[in-house]
């Protein structure tokens, strides 16, 4: 849970939240990440930080997607990182 004041995601039906919704929920889950509903009092960072992320965590030919998670995972591990 987060520190910060947040919108739950149920609730963002109308704006540029309920636009981001698509975007920002884990379709494995049906729901979105605390990481991304950290933005959700400022929908423009939102936007910015998953247009990021995908850009981030996209597989090239040389360092595959799956390989780009593990280190993710092992980096926010050692950073004692709940996301």
């Amino acid at each position: 849970m987060a520190f910060i004041e947040t919108i739950d995601d149920r609730d963002w039906d109308d704006g540029e939240l309920g636009e981001l919704h698509a975007r920002a929920v884990d379709p494995a889950y049906g729901r979105v990440d605390n990481i991304m509903t950290i933005h959700s009092l400022d929908p423009g960072s939102m936007s910015t930080h998953l247009d990021l992320y995908r850009q981030a965590m996209r597989g090239t030919k040389t360092l595959r997607k799956v390989d780009r998670e593990m280190i993710a995972l092992v980096v926010s591990t050692i950073n004692q990182c709940h996301y």
